[in-house]
């Protein structure tokens, strides 16, 4: 089936050894498939010059899920009906009831003993009211077009509203929030909002050119490079929890005991980090810089005077 959809999908003709490479199997196996495909009558065509496809109008029949990637896509729509995005879980509930409505009587049983016993992130499915706002599928539609967007952008820090047009070039979840990355026409600079922020989202016709190739690891960490370097250490304990949360790049990690490690980051953002790095109390010590100690000794004392 994969195969089948790679030569219907495909803009142009597929050499044996680019198929061999991309499903990792000898040139010996893609022979043995094509013929498969020749005796279900699947019209396989084939130019000594370019390779294989299929032939022009060629459908493949309705695709049937097995039980085991049914369950692979009752985690993905559950994980999307726990966010706090309220349009992102109508749409999962509505591909839900229609992959429901094809299946036969024994699938559709398995999708529903499993609907509610997998449950995703369970403090942003049950702890959160769900939010309008930033219409997700816009940025989405924006970011394949490579058009140009505009938005009104509510700001955290005063509340104040302002109008936005920006290049998008990546959606991504922050824990609790999806952020649209983009190039903003103001600012002239890369830079991240919230979609609930937004409201008015629109489309433009104007197209955005990429100077180069989207590199997705430097857009995320990218705007923490210029920070302040910060070093701490880590018990072995929570370091697992640390890493899979810490919200830039580790560039520099090693074992300081037997007990703790250094980690060493840039972040351009030292009060928000020191109200994330309280969640891990103890377990996590600051070495550098001074000024984040200060922060942490603030926020501590205010806490002890509201007890």
């Amino acid at each position: 089936m994969k195969l089948i959809l790679m030569l219907q999908d495909s803009k142009k003709k597929l050499t044996v050894n680019e198929l061999a490479d991309t499903f990792g199997v000898s040139r010996r196996t893609i022979f043995r498939d094509f013929n498969v495909l020749s005796e279900i009558n699947v019209p396989v065509t084939w130019d000594k010059y370019s390779g294989y496809g299929v032939m022009d109008g060629y459908k493949i029949p309705p695709l049937m899920f097995t039980s085991r990637e049914l369950a692979t896509i009752m985690v993905g729509l559950n994980f999307v009906k726990s966010q706090v995005d309220k349009m992102l879980v109508d749409d999962a509930r509505g591909v839900e009831v229609k992959i429901k409505n094809v299946l036969p009587d024994e699938l559709k049983q398995f999708m529903n003993s499993l609907d509610d016993r997998t449950v995703v992130d369970p403090f942003l499915h049950f702890g959160y009211e769900k939010k309008e706002g930033g219409n997700w599928y816009l940025v989405s539609s924006a970011i394949s077009q490579k058009k140009m967007m505009t938005f009104s952008y509510r700001s955290k820090s005063d509340e104040t509203v302002s109008n936005r047009k920006v290049d998008p070039y990546l959606l991504v979840f922050y824990r609790d929030h999806w952020n649209v990355i983009g190039f903003s026409h103001k600012r002239q600079a890369i830079r991240n909002f919230v979609l609930d922020r937004m409201s008015n989202v629109k489309i433009r016709e104007e197209k955005f050119t990429e100077n180069s190739e989207i590199d997705t690891e430097a857009l995320i960490f990218g705007s923490n490079e210029s920070g302040q370097l910060v070093e701490v250490l880590v018990d072995k304990g929570v370091d697992r929890a640390f890493r899979a949360s810490l919200p830039t790049k580790i560039f520099k990690k090693k074992e300081s005991s037997s007990k703790k490690i250094k980690v060493s980051f840039f972040f351009d953002n030292l009060g928000y980090l020191n109200e994330w790095l309280l969640q891990f109390g103890e377990k996590v010590e600051i070495i550098s810089p001074d000024s984040l100690k200060e922060k942490r000794r603030n926020v501590l004392n205010k806490m002890l005077e509201n007890c």
